[in-house]
């Protein structure tokens, strides 16, 4: 090439030792929170306190602490305080220079559970949750009384603002108090709420009868209490019959009670509470260590197995041929059930702790409740006769739904195999079935073929679907790709959809993961929520999370969601030999059937984001949607105006 040529061409950047950035722990927890809490929204922000609180809560469950105060300030400041044995304030031995309480605040994977030495079972696992906190506030203040003296350090995002000092004598006082205030450049104008708080310091005192909790708060709502003392003598069994309330059950008194992992030569133990109504809709919720898992695990695993058995086992004892047919999804029907485990080293996926991942955890949960489910039963033959004859008749209602939905699916099948259309699945009844809609034809290829054909269909789209928000209603009915998408679910919309009818199980919006497919998938979860939403409510709608790297190294082979995680891998490499390859999918029409089935249809391999609807006020998930995706641009653009400051660069 002549020097004229290369003389017309743009200067490249310089790339060398110098562009490699390395971040201190506080600087990247401020860069990637959703690492760390999961974002930067509401659920994020009242996190921060939920880690606070888990600390002082670990102390309690460790027998050194009574109680734990949270206070919400009029300026936005929250405090937690506990009676415990204080943060230790001596030097650390690795690091002389910095107490070990400026390790805590300032160094991830930095804290006392590790070892098992100082908490048996704790919620803080992974070491980050002080520091975190630390990192998004713009001010945060630690004081320990420890050993009749008073200790105090102050930060700002992140960073010491001088030394840890002793701040006077602390005869009559022990324990830790931390305030902070999340900061403005993280999470913008969100505020904490005190309703939220509220009900999370309450939770805690049901988790754990040994503590008391006392809550204050200066913002008045008008609903909240400005002052309360939550102590449960009877823990999850009190949280039970709260939530019931006044609803008709099918046992006098719920099957509750807490047994020890001691037969198995393991700390903890497991508390659970379960009573069954026709009263109301079956709900589930475990904690583990304290900490909330809304997404269940291997404890709930274990509890329902423990359950289903007891009963199965009971109605062969009874000759009650029909409990053979009871299911899993029979049990949580009408039931209410409540489960908390405190384990040694607990494996959550992710650091929010959303799901358990503890093996042993599902083996003792179940072996623990089993035994006193059976003895439970036998004693109280009134009560385990009117729950078995209950399930018996969801299983048949069940079984009789999956009979209808049979021939429905063959009649629709038949109707549905168009060009290019529904690839649908061998299943004959819902269980287990999922439908991907797919962007284009070309990603509908590979889908084909790395679906797996009993289970999986695929229902291609061409562009964009209608705005149904933007959209005259005439529209609705003439739109050929909703048609077909209303079609190949089987349900009508608006006031004719019938949950009933919905042909699969799992819906799941699989699109790229660029700007255009973010649209596509808006558009798609905006026409879900107006024409189908207890379709959400009860949990069938997906996200398929492509990923939009592929690293490889040798054998080696790395798939990463975004530009954060393909980071961190370059950072660490793959643990292989060689110069690691990138290649960045432009759109699922270029993964090859292996990529796509391993990383994102693959039950086994991939990960699915449900859509829910998490809303503290009625209405507020609808306002925003009109806002967003309505008729009225002017909205959008004051929604956009007054959330631009929050969104971050994106590498599309």
């Amino acid at each position: 090439m002549s020097n004229d040529l290369l003389s017309g061409m743009p200067t490249p950047s310089t790339y060398d030792a110098s562009s490699i950035e390395v971040l201190e722990d506080m600087e990247h927890v401020r860069l990637r929170p959703g690492m760390y809490i999961g974002g930067k929204d509401d659920r994020a922000l009242h996190h921060m306190v939920a880690e606070i609180i888990d600390n002082s809560m670990d102390e309690a469950v460790a027998g050194h602490a009574t109680w734990i105060e949270v206070e919400l300030h009029a300026n936005g400041h929250v405090s937690v305080r506990d009676n415990g044995r204080g943060i230790p304030t001596d030097p650390h031995p690795k690091n002389p220079d910095k107490s070990a309480l400026e390790i805590i605040f300032c160094t991830l994977n930095a804290g006392g559970k590790f070892s098992g030495d100082s908490y048996q079972t704790s919620g803080g696992l992974h070491g980050v949750g002080s520091s975190v906190v630390n990192a998004l506030s713009d001010h945060l203040r630690v004081e320990v009384a420890r050993n009749r003296e008073l200790f105090a350090m102050e930060f700002s995002r992140g960073v010491p603002q001088g030394k840890l000092a002793k701040v006077g004598a602390a005869p009559n006082r022990r324990g830790t108090s931390v305030t902070f205030h999340p900061d403005p450049d993280i999470f913008g104008a969100l505020t904490l709420k005190p309703a939220r708080l509220f009900k999370m310091a309450r939770s805690k005192a049901y988790l754990f009868s040994g503590v008391e909790i006392r809550w204050k708060t200066e913002i008045n709502d008008g609903e909240t209490p400005v002052e309360a003392k939550f102590h449960f003598p009877g823990g999850l069994s009190d949280y039970l019959s709260e939530v019931m309330g006044k609803a008709t059950t099918y046992a006098n008194a719920p099957f509750a009670g807490s047994v020890s992992f001691e037969k198995f030569n393991a700390p903890g133990k497991v508390e659970w509470a379960i009573n069954w109504t026709p009263s109301r809709d079956g709900f589930m919720q475990s904690y583990c260590n304290t900490v909330p898992t809304p997404e269940g695990g291997t404890h709930e695993a274990g509890f329902w197995a423990a359950i289903l058995k007891g009963i199965k086992a009971y109605g062969e004892l009874v000759s009650n041929k029909k409990a053979g047919q009871i299911t899993r999804e029979d049990l949580i029907t009408g039931a209410g059930a409540l489960v908390s485990c405190f384990i040694r080293d607990p494996e959550f996926v992710g650091q929010t702790k959303d799901r358990l991942a503890t093996t042993d955890a599902q083996r003792m949960v179940e072996n623990a409740v089993r035994d006193h489910f059976d003895n439970w039963l036998a004693a109280d033959t009134k009560s385990a006769g009117a729950i078995l004859d209950f399930l018996v008749l969801r299983a048949e209602e069940r079984l009789r739904r999956r009979q209808e939905k049979e021939t429905a699916r063959k009649t629709a099948t038949k109707k549905l195999r168009l060009p290019g259309k529904l690839v649908d699945c061998s299943a004959t009844n819902r269980d287990n079935t999922e439908l991907f809609i797919v962007e284009g034809d070309s990603a509908g290829g590979s889908a084909k073929m790395a679906r797996e054909r009993k289970t999986q269909a695929l229902l291609p789209l061409r562009g964009k679907i209608l705005n149904v928000l933007g959209a005259a209603s005439s529209k609705l009915g003439s739109n050929i790709e909703i048609s077909d998408l209303c079609q190949a679910l089987g349900v009508g919309m608006g006031s004719k959809f019938n949950l009933d009818d919905l042909r699969y199980d799992k819906v799941i919006i699989m699109t790229d993961a660029d700007v255009d497919g973010a649209h596509i998938a808006s558009l798609l979860m905006t026409f879900f929520f107006t024409q189908m939403r207890p379709m959400i409510d009860a949990g069938h709608l997906y996200l398929a999370c492509p990923p939009l790297y592929r690293l490889t190294q040798g054998a080696k082979r790395v798939y990463c969601i975004d530009e954060a995680e393909r980071e961190a891998w370059m950072a660490k490499g793959l643990g292989g030999k060689g110069k690691i390859d990138v290649s960045r999918f432009k759109g699922l029409g270029e993964m090859d059937a292996k990529d796509l089935k391993d990383t994102t249809m693959n039950p086994e391999t991939r990960k699915l984001i449900q859509v829910t609807i998490d809303e503290d006020e009625p209405g507020e998930t609808g306002d925003l949607v009109e806002r967003l995706m309505g008729k009225k641009p002017e909205l959008r653009f004051q929604y956009i105006s007054e959330n631009a400051q929050f969104v971050e660069e994106l590498d599309v």
